[in-house]
C-alpha cells in the first residue's frame, strides 16, 4: 500500500507534508468501509466535481475491474454477472437537485450538506468535506452534524485548513493558498487513496 504514497511523493514532492495525513485518511477509510460504512462527499464548485470524482473512482473500477465473486453473481444474469464491479458505497451530496432546491428555498441554503448528512449518515459512515479556503459555510456545517450524528470526519482543504481544520478529524492540508493549486494538489491525493483502498479490498493493481 506504502508505495502509492511513495509513487505519488515522487510525482509531487511538495506534497511530503502530507504523507502522514494521507496514510491516517487511508486506515480512517479502509476501517469505514470494513465495518459496513459508507462514505459521503461534499464540496462547493470544483471541489463539488472532485467529490463526484472521488465517489466515482470508489464505486467502480479503478485500476481493477474488480469481478465479482462467486457469491456475488448468484442471481444475477449471466451477461449481468461478467459486466457488473464491486464497489465501495460512496455517495456524493452534490447530486440531489429536488432535496437541495427546497431545502434551500424553504429552509436554509447553508444547511443542505448538514441535512443530507442528517438523514442519510449514521455512526460508522464517513463524511470527506473538500473546501479549498477551509471556510466553506455548508461544508463546516456538514461536519458539525456529522460530528453529533457519530460519522468521522475527513477534510481536504489549502495550507491554513480555515475553519474545516477545527471541524474535523482529520484535515490533509494541501500547501498551497491559491484556489486552482489546491485543487491541482486534491486530484492526486484522493487518487492515491482510490489506489491504496482498491489494493486493500481488491487485490494488487493491474493497468488498464
Amino acid at each position: 500500500m506504502i508505495h502509492h504514497v511513495q509513487n505519488l511523493l515522487r510525482r509531487q514532492p511538495d506534497l511530503s507534508v502530507c504523507q502522514a495525513d494521507v496514510i491516517r485518511a487511508f486506515e480512517m477509510l479502509r476501517d469505514c468501509f470494513r465495518g459496513g460504512g459508507k462514505v459521503l462527499l461534499c464540496g462547493n464548485g470544483g471541489s463539488a466535481a472532485d467529490a463526484e470524482h472521488w465517489a466515482g473512482e470508489l464505486l467502480k473500477g479503478f485500476l481493477h475491474k474488480r469481478a465479482l465473486n462467486r457469491n456475488d453473481k448468484r442471481g444475477l444474469p449471466v451477461e449481468l454477472a461478467l459486466k457488473l464491479q464491486a464497489g465501495l458505497p460512496a455517495i456524493p451530496l452534490t447530486g440531489f437537485v429536488s432535496l437541495s432546491t427546497a431545502f434551500a428555498n424553504d429552509v436554509d441554503p447553508q444547511l443542505v450538506f448538514a441535512q443530507l448528512v442528517w438523514a442519510l449518515g449514521r455512526p460508522g459512515d464517513l463524511l470527506i468535506g473538500i473546501s479549498t479556503s477551509g471556510n466553506a459555510g455548508n461544508v463546516c456545517a456538514a461536519m458539525e452534524a456529522a460530528g453529533a450524528r457519530g460519522l468521522v470526519r475527513v477534510g481536504l482543504s489549502g495550507k491554513s485548513g480555515g475553519r474545516l481544520f477545527s471541524n474535523c478529524d482529520l484535515c490533509i492540508r494541501a500547501p498551497a493558498n491559491e484556489t486552482y493549486l489546491i485543487q491541482e494538489f486534491h486530484l492526486p491525493i484522493y487518487h492515491c487513496l482510490s489506489l491504496m483502498l482498491e489494493d486493500e479490498f481488491f487485490g494488487e493493481t493491474c493497468s488498464h
